[in-house]
């Protein structure tokens, strides 16, 4: 039996992390969200470094791209395309759903 005890805290689409905070919620280093900002995965809120801000979404970005490199070895090119394929599902899935109902 696990007796682990899990805790975390629900975001909501309003509300922004800062560098830091983004880092800690994926355990990384702020060089690694750096990275995925250079390479159009994180579309950060404010103009210099040291002022960004991150959405929720961006959050769910994060994670999934450290998932992809950790547990399939996916590069950070590799996991923008992955993104945006989901992306694109989800919005497919959408429109699909507004077409049946």
């Amino acid at each position: 039996m696990n007796d682990e005890i899990l805790s975390g805290v629900l975001l909501d689409d309003d509300c922004f992390l800062s560098m830091a905070e983004l880092s800690r919620a994926c355990s990384a280093h702020a060089e690694w969200v750096v990275s995925l900002v250079e390479e159009g995965i994180l579309e950060p809120d404010g103009s210099d470094i040291r002022h960004w801000q991150f959405s929720a979404p961006a959050l769910r970005r994060a994670r999934t791209t450290r998932h992809l490199q950790q547990d399939l070895g996916v590069n950070l090119a590799g996991a923008a395309l992955v993104l945006d394929l989901l992306d694109e599902i989800e919005d497919l899935r959408r429109r699909l759903a507004r077409l049946e109902s």
